[in-house]
């Protein structure tokens, strides 16, 4: 009997190792984080590794290591590729103090003075700057063990193992030609927000209406332009004044403060105000422009509220450049066109046709 207590006990002894009493770290992961460039998980891209456990044992803890191996358990081999000397200390929490030692590639650990760690305490710790594994698509592994001492040596108090992978990077491409969107119509809705060309309605426009000498009759129709042109675009306009056979009503050539009883045609791209000779007619571009991402603005001489203007010469009467020439999303413009008559009118049906013209420049 004293024979066999001896054989029991030297098995006994034969079968322990440093983590006979050790107790598994829980709710244990390794967060791949993107780097300065690299994304996390790219095959050899220099990026940060999250390391988040909950300790198991009450007890002081001095050291922590991070044991990267190519598999979960038996003979740790430095997975090809993966540099760990180049790492810092980043961010840690739950219990902290630490230092980060790196000499050894694929084996760092955290030191401090031992201190205690009360068991189901949450920690994190961040490593900086650390170069994944090369092989793509391919798992790896990272054995934690945390030591009483401050070198991880002697036994281990808790341990748990974390896996993570690299992963192919999807590299997607695309290209965003040189844009022009423009339309016009008598009128132009959003969808969703954003001015939509599939809206315009026709350009057959009537004044609101018949000729007065009393009264200034009014019509609207609407533009909608956006252009990635480097200088932007510009709105041209070129067509006749209003004409019944021979007979016309004569364009205002320069921006004027119309008058009823005179014979005049005219338009502009701002709202106006009800006043003596003016009815409220028109809209302010929308949406206004704010100089970055809307750039759109009414030119001169087609801008101040109240007065109108026609050159029948392809006049520029827009273009993208609020605090300077640029692209521009989309925006509405507004077009008010206004007539008044002398007394003396002849009597017809007065018609034009008006072309409008975006020109963007790359």
């Amino acid at each position: 009997m004293v024979f066999l207590a001896g054989i029991l006990c030297t098995a006994l002894s034969a079968f322990s190792t440093h983590k006979v009493f050790a107790a598994q770290l829980t709710s244990r992961s390794l967060t791949l984080q993107a780097g300065g460039t690299d994304g996390a998980s790219k095959p050899g891209g220099v990026v940060n590794h999250l390391f988040s456990f909950t300790v198991a044992t009450t007890g002081n803890v001095g050291s922590i290591e991070f044991l990267y191996c190519t598999l979960a358990a038996g003979t740790c081999t430095t997975p090809t590729g993966l540099v760990t000397t180049s790492a810092t200390m980043g961010t840690q929490t739950g219990a902290t103090g630490f230092t980060l030692v790196n000499t050894t590639n694929g084996q760092p650990y955290l030191t401090r003075s031992a201190s205690s760690i009360s068991a189901t305490t949450a920690v994190t710790y961040q490593l900086l700057s650390v170069t994944n594994p090369t092989a793509t698509n391919s798992t790896f592994y990272v054995r934690i063990n945390t030591y009483a001492s401050t070198n991880i040596t002697g036994g281990v108090t808790d341990f748990g193992t974390v896996a993570a992978s690299t992963a192919t990077q999807i590299v997607l491409t695309g290209t965003m030609p040189e844009s022009l969107i423009f339309c016009s119509g008598g009128s132009i809705s959003t969808t969703a927000g954003i001015p939509d060309c599939a809206t315009a309605t026709i350009g057959t426009v009537a004044f609101n209406q018949l000729f007065s000498p009393t009264a200034a009759a009014t019509a609207t129709s609407q533009l909608a332009a956006s252009s990635n042109g480097v200088t932007g675009y510009v709105i041209t306009l070129s067509g006749a004044t209003l004409t019944s056979g021979s007979n016309t009503i004569p364009a205002l050539t320069s921006p004027t403060a119309v008058a009823v009883g005179n014979s005049e045609f005219g338009l502009n791209l701002v709202a106006n105000t009800t006043g003596a000779s003016t009815p409220a007619v028109g809209t302010a571009v929308t949406p206004a422009a704010n100089g970055t991402t809307l750039k759109g603005q009414a030119a001169a001489g087609y801008n101040t509220a109240d007065t109108f203007k026609f050159v029948p010469s392809g006049d520029t009467i827009a273009a993208s450049n609020n605090t300077g020439a640029g692209p521009s999303n989309a925006q509405i413009y507004t077009a008010s066109y206004l007539v008044n008559v002398a007394g003396g009118q002849p009597a017809g049906d007065y018609t034009t046709t008006l072309t409008y013209v975006c020109t963007a420049s790359y």
